[in-house]
């Protein structure tokens, strides 16, 4: 290792010193790469492989590097989707001396995957629009928070499996900034039309290389984020009125904002001189409702979509089992014990990185449903268990950390076959 190395870290991994840092990073030795797919970017990009985790490393300039690290940070720090930044290396010079690029280390998002890898040979309409609603979403949590984007796209985001849906991560912060007074109307319509242009141009990028299905319009697609974003931010922040006798709709408006996954911390509410009328705002709204619920009844961390549907498994439990002097924390203790934890462990070992475990339950809730529809029947979760591993897990690639292909975008191959999301396709699986 040549130069003096700067590095600035939260908490440093001694590892990251053994790294060729006098090497350009395009000429990094293969022993030290991780083979995983990745999106489009303006910088040169690998993933490296650290102390049993992979890091991606990214060449960039010492201002941005650090202007970035220091956004994911209080990203992170504000709960909000994105990577976890690791630290920022400068002071890089090759054995004779010659300043080498530096670089901005962050932590690889574990079962993420670019959006051009969460298809298998034609990307198909409704997948696409279940990567544009989550981005929509990440995108309305962002302008929450008053941070303005700069570059909205669905190569700087990934994306994680959510119950049939996906949630959106931020990678890219680079064109971001934070603004401690919120977002203007014009800065959000800025950052919507970013992420329509650039969407549209993504898709008929994909389209021109036979990658989409038919039937599949970009620039439709590309819309929806306008509509998606636009329904959700009303509903977020939007006021709303009705008559004083009416005020059973405040609740309302509260259990609209919980079944999206949003939590009010606040709301504003104002009534007219003669009380006759209220008018209603939520004020601070957090994302992951259901989240937090599943995390302080279980400790289980999934993404919300996934949450929703444990936890919805573990009322139905509750509304079934006989002890109902149990409360909420007991009852969920035993049905973690009983239910969840047992179809952890019957997962075999060599199939535990195909998908996260809250994600693997989701799928075992949906196969024994499909299952008791075709065969007119209770099917038990064991026996729909073992029909899942066998017909359905057993026939995924892992996606932990998806490796072996080539990291160009372009030429990316067949990496995942994308589950089905209608009862049909369901049902042929089974």
């Amino acid at each position: 290792m040549s130069g003096s190395l700067n590095i600035t870290a939260a908490v440093v991994d001694p590892a990251l010193l053994d790294l060729p840092w006098d090497l350009p990073l395009e000429t990094w030795p293969d022993d030290t790469i991780a083979a995983l797919p990745k999106g489009i970017s303006r910088h040169l990009v690998r993933f490296v492989h650290l102390s049993g985790y992979v890091i991606a490393v990214k060449e960039t300039t010492d201002e941005l590097a650090r202007r970035e690290y220091d956004l994911l940070r209080t990203l992170q720090r504000l709960e909000v989707p994105c990577v976890e930044p690791v630290a920022v290396i400068s002071g890089r010079t090759d054995d004779n001396g010659a300043p080498l690029a530096p670089v901005l280390v962050t932590r690889h998002l574990k079962f993420s995957l670019p959006y051009r890898a969460l298809f298998s040979q034609a990307l198909r309409p409704d997948t696409a629009t279940r990567l544009v609603d989550a981005l929509a979403v990440l995108l309305a949590r962002l302008h929450i928070i008053g941070f303005f984007w700069g570059d909205v796209s669905l190569s700087n985001t990934l994306f994680r499996r959510d119950a049939g849906s996906f949630a959106a991560y931020l990678v890219d912060a680079e064109t971001g900034k934070l603004y401690a007074g919120g977002l203007s109307n014009g800065q959000r319509e800025n950052d919507l039309e970013i992420a329509r242009v650039n969407i549209a141009g993504e898709l008929m990028d994909l389209a021109a290389g036979g990658r989409v299905e038919e039937d599949l319009d970009p620039v439709e697609v590309s819309e929806r984020i306008v509509a998606q974003y636009r329904t959700l931010w009303k509903e977020l922040t939007g006021w709303e009125s009705f008559p004083n006798k009416e005020r059973w709709r405040i609740n309302e408006r509260v259990t609209r904002l919980n079944e999206l996954g949003f939590d009010i911390e606040e709301l504003a509410i104002k009534t007219d001189e003669e009380g006759t009328e209220v008018r209603i705002q939520p004020k601070v709204v957090d994302a992951g409702h259901h989240q937090r619920r599943l995390l302080r009844l279980t400790g289980i961390d999934a993404q919300e979509n996934q949450a929703r549907r444990l936890l919805n498994d573990l009322d139905s439990y509750s509304a079934t089992f006989t002890r109902r002097q149990l409360d909420e924390e007991a009852m969920a203790h035993e049905w973690l014990a009983q239910v969840f934890e047992p179809v952890v462990r019957a997962i075999p070992r060599e199939l535990k990185g195909r998908l996260e475990p809250p994600e693997v339950f989701h799928q075992l809730l949906e196969h024994r449903w499909f299952m008791s529809q075709d065969q007119a029947r209770d099917i038990p979760l064991a026996e729909a268990l073992g029909s899942y591993i066998d017909d359905i897990l057993r026939h995924r690639r892992d996606e932990a950390t998806v490796i072996n292909p080539p990291t160009s975008a372009i030429t990316l191959p067949v990496l995942l076959e994308e589950e089905a999301d209608d009862a049909d396709d369901w049902r042929s699986k089974v």
